[in-house]
């Protein structure tokens, strides 16, 4: 995938589902989410007029909308954005933190073997609880990849190294926060609205931070004598361009980042190796980007995967389930490619533990068009479950708790990769939601094993 740097020429504004207005002034100074960078990328492929690329109708499974094809850039896959700091000629990506960690690096919130009910619902069956005293001070928000490499390849029981202190990071150390006041402009009249008088938050970033996104919109039918089948290289036009984006048309300039070709610079999970304890090989996942798990049936969704059994916690996911595994082949029959992934064995692991963050509301706005939505309007509000969430599991064997790790890395079962081959969210996986990286945990040091 392609790295890029989006370098802000004013202040962002990035809000959320929630009101803005009268004494409200919106939540326009968060962190923008994947789907918005994915959104702002996929406008600016409508925006540059490409000609000769591969358009599709709407539907799936054989149920597709009457109307010709209209729809374009189909194969756009981002993830992102991340800060990025440029102090000097090294770029340093940063990551939200692990939330069963502490700023040494070290788990310090560890799962329970006991008997006694977890707080979440079933399936979880141990309740995790902290290895330090309580205390006022909270982890610094944002880890750099060497940070998250350190801890994730870190062996329970390890005796605390300490962590630089320029790889951990707070929101101030890459923003701050502006207030700014307005007024509401009638679409009819285009006059000042009566009443209509806001303020609201706006984000400016520093001026060595950029937001990292990797992006790749490989297009079948597109053939560039230059920059190849790769939409985005060809946006960029090997040198930059401009992308609005988030709310109010703000302008940010968008160039490749040389310094990461050939290699992503996201964390890397453990593929092996595994710790053991009652006869169990234990795995944890923690997520990189937030995920989102809607209700499917009786499966409650929210915070629990859509890939485990909401009765007993096992893992549906296939052995051997990452990109390459159950990707298409070249000429395979759409038929037999199900057929294969269907008879694919399963993972022998199981959901024993969660630690997961407060939700995020993630929304929208829809215009309106000729083809499929007359009218224009708020899209279906979604609460995703945080980065930094983590999720624990026990396997039956080496091999098994090797094929979970290999079906949830973004990575798959290699140890560097320059492609993204798992995004373990149901929903808006192409837009960045559900990357993820696997470690091992073991219990509570207060357990009787």
């Amino acid at each position: 995938m392609n790295t890029i740097l989006l370098q802000p020429t004013d202040v962002l504004f990035f809000r959320d589902g929630r009101p803005m207005g009268g004494a409200s002034s919106g939540h326009g100074a968060a962190w923008p989410l994947p789907s918005v960078i994915s959104h702002a990328f996929h406008a600016a492929l409508h925006r540059a007029d490409f000609s000769d690329v591969h358009q599709h109708r709407r539907g799936r499974s054989g149920h597709y909308e009457e109307h010709a094809k209209n729809r374009k850039f189909g194969s756009l896959k981002t993830a992102g954005p991340f800060p990025v700091c440029t102090v000097g000629d090294s770029h340093t990506w940063f990551f939200p933190h692990p939330l069963d960690a502490d700023d040494s690096g070290a788990s310090v919130i560890i799962p329970f073997q006991s008997t006694a009910s977890s707080s979440l619902n079933p399936p979880c069956k141990y309740p995790v609880g902290s290895t330090v005293p309580p205390s006022k001070v909270t982890p610094k928000t944002w880890w750099s990849a060497e940070a998250w490499n350190e801890y994730l390849s870190r062996i329970p029981g390890q005796p605390k190294a300490g962590t630089k202190t320029e790889s951990l990071k707070n929101d101030r150390d890459f923003s701050d926060t502006e207030h700014h006041y307005g007024i509401g402009i009638s679409d009819d009249t285009n006059s000042v609205m009566e009443g209509q008088f806001y303020s609201a938050h706006y984000l400016r970033l520093k001026d060595e931070v950029r937001l990292g996104v990797l992006a790749q919109a490989e297009d079948k039918d597109f053939e560039h004598q230059e920059y190849g089948k790769d939409l985005v290289i060809a946006l960029l036009n090997g040198r930059g361009t401009e992308i609005i984006a988030g709310g109010q048309q703000r302008v940010c300039t968008a160039t490749l980042d040389v310094s990461k070709k050939g290699q992503l610079p996201l964390p890397h999970g453990m593929v092996a190796t595994f710790e053991k304890a009652g006869g169990k090989w234990l795995v944890k996942w923690v997520l990189l980007t937030p995920a989102i798990f809607p209700a499917i049936g009786e499966h409650q969704g929210g915070w629990l995967p859509s890939w485990i059994s909401h009765t007993d916690g096992k893992v549906l996911l296939k052995a051997g389930d990452d990109h390459s595994a159950i990707e298409r082949q070249p000429g395979e029959r759409r038929d037999h490619w199900r057929e294969r992934v269907k008879n694919l064995g399963g993972i022998a692991a199981h959901l024993v533990a969660s630690i997961v963050g407060k939700p995020i509301p993630v929304t929208g706005w829809a215009l309106a068009n000729n083809t499929d939505r007359s009218e224009g309007g708020a899209k279906s509000t979604h609460l995703a479950v945080p980065a930094g969430s983590v999720y624990y599991f026990e396997c039956d064997s080496a091999e098994a708790a090797a094929q979970l790790a290999a079906a949830l890395n973004w990575h798959g079962s290699e140890t560097a990769s320059g492609q993204i081959k798992n995004r373990r969210s149901t929903l808006m996986g192409e837009k960045g939601f559900g990357l993820g990286v696997c470690s091992t945990w073991n219990f509570h040091p207060t357990s009787s094993h």
